[in-house]
């Protein structure tokens, strides 16, 4: 891997991490009762470990599978 590539590597990843923090900051705020995937209770445990979730775990792990 030669400099260049090894400094895009660092770009893309920095992007990615930075993403990641902007997508948690949009999820804090009031969770969701109800999976607005697929309509399931989220349990409180869930919303009070993860403020503003919308999905319950299952979904969620799909969602972030899907974005790869």
């Amino acid at each position: 891997m030669d400099e260049n590539q090894f400094e895009r590597a660092q770009e893309l990843e920095e992007q990615q991490r930075v993403a990641a923090m902007a997508n948690r900051v949009q999820y804090q705020g009031v969770s969701a009762l109800e999976c607005v995937e697929c309509g399931s209770d989220i349990p409180e445990a869930r919303r009070v470990a993860v403020p503003g979730c919308q999905c319950c775990i299952d979904c969620q792990q799909l969602r972030e599978l899907k974005r790869g």
